[in-house]
């Protein structure tokens, strides 16, 4: 019988190897369906708190935060955007693209998983933020995101219109922290083992196997 984990996915969804990794990881647990029975369950991690309202030029956005050249940017968006396109993911990035504030997103999150529909909602705010380029702190993007998740849209923007889950976010945000996360994706596995960053699908497979013989 299938030995049941801990996934636990601490990320981001204006990280680009968050999405990476949330779909290699979807591609370790298909092959581990024999293997391993599991839930993801998803906490939030802001790479850009203070970002204003209607966000930033994403390549002058990275050039200044790391001191990289323009061209090195560029580079390293289309490896990004290869490495979705392996695990499936369509990363329609380029030099307009821009990087927008999620604490919104994340008290939807927040709300989906009392809703069972965490994942899926989580799927479709990647595809808004890196595929539609679209603002995942705009309240109508949201609510499409999450009424295509399976959620009801008039309870979606309920939330949204609130503070509710505002607190919940923080608190979990401060925990992961100070449990010594400082770079996101963080996938934590029966509270125990971590797997850092976007790792390909038989990387996250290799070590959710010895896991789960480890028992």
């Amino acid at each position: 019988m299938p030995r049941k984990i801990k996934v636990d996915f601490v990320s981001d969804i204006a990280c680009p190897w968050c999405a990476i990794g949330l779909g290699g990881l979807e591609k370790a647990l298909e092959n581990l369906h024999d293997v391993v029975e599991t839930e993801i369950v998803f906490h939030p991690f802001e790479l850009n708190p203070n970002m204003v309202e209607g966000g930033e030029n994403a390549l002058e956005h990275i050039t200044r935060k790391y001191g990289m050249a323009a061209d090195d940017v560029r580079a390293n968006r289309e490896r990004i955007r290869e490495r979705a396109a392996s695990v499936g993911f369509a990363m329609n990035t380029s030099d307009a693209s821009r990087i927008y504030n999620t604490f919104d997103a994340h008290r939807l999150l927040a709300w989906a998983k009392g809703e069972g529909r965490q994942h899926a909602l989580k799927q479709q705010l990647f595809v808004v933020n890196f595929t539609n380029q679209a603002d995942p702190g705009d309240h109508d993007a949201l609510v499409a995101a999450a009424e295509k998740a399976g959620l009801d849209p008039a309870a979606a923007r309920a939330v949204l219109a609130s503070d509710r889950y505002a607190d919940e976010v923080r608190a979990e945000e401060t925990y992961w922290q100070g449990m010594g996360i400082t770079g996101v994706p963080a996938v934590i596995v029966n509270d125990k083992y971590l797997i850092s960053g976007g790792q390909p699908p038989e990387e996250f497979e290799r070590q959710l196997r010895h896991i789960a013989q480890e028992g």
